[in-house]
């Protein structure tokens, strides 16, 4: 049979069944006490951290070391590891991580040399056709007559009221 303690809301002292004392503020904020000492001090207001026997003063001035010692748990470290990344396998990657930086360098300059050479390709195609449809609307745009399907526009532009 396991038996429900609880613990003294001033003095951190276990309290079983049937004992301690149990005070509802008007707040319904529920203190429980192991004794009348405990209620009184509480009541006066005084402070349990600067009392030698209450568990808080203990826990403060460090006066149960051997207790907590055992409770410490080591963290286990990670160990880094290295994976591959999408698109690029893990070989690959240690291969350009153990590549001189010499030819790396080479090597971007020579990927940016081939982007700059294509974006200029497809800017001359562009201007070439634009060019080319230009003079196609010059020379058949040569009649001034309205179109049709569109009236002129009547009226001003709005003026002062």
């Amino acid at each position: 049979m396991v038996l429900k303690t609880e613990l003294c809301r001033f003095s951190g002292a276990k309290i079983y069944p049937g004992k301690g004392i149990r005070f509802i503020r008007a707040d319904s904020q529920v203190f429980l006490f192991a004794n009348s000492k405990c209620k009184r001090y509480f009541h006066n207001r005084l402070k349990p951290a600067k009392l030698t026997w209450t568990a808080m003063y203990r826990k403060q001035h460090k006066k149960d070391i051997h207790a907590e010692a055992a409770k410490k748990r080591r963290r286990t470290t990670k160990k880094p590891y290295s994976r591959s990344i999408v698109g690029a396998s893990l070989d690959v990657i240690q291969k350009k991580r153990a590549e001189k930086p010499e030819v790396r360098d080479a090597a971007r300059e020579a990927a940016l040399r081939e982007i700059k050479e294509r974006i200029k390709k497809t800017k001359d195609e562009k201007r070439a056709k634009k060019v080319e449809v230009t003079k196609s609307h010059k020379t058949a745009g040569k009649g001034n007559a309205p179109k049709p399907g569109k009236a002129p526009k009547l009226g001003g532009g709005g003026g002062k009221r």
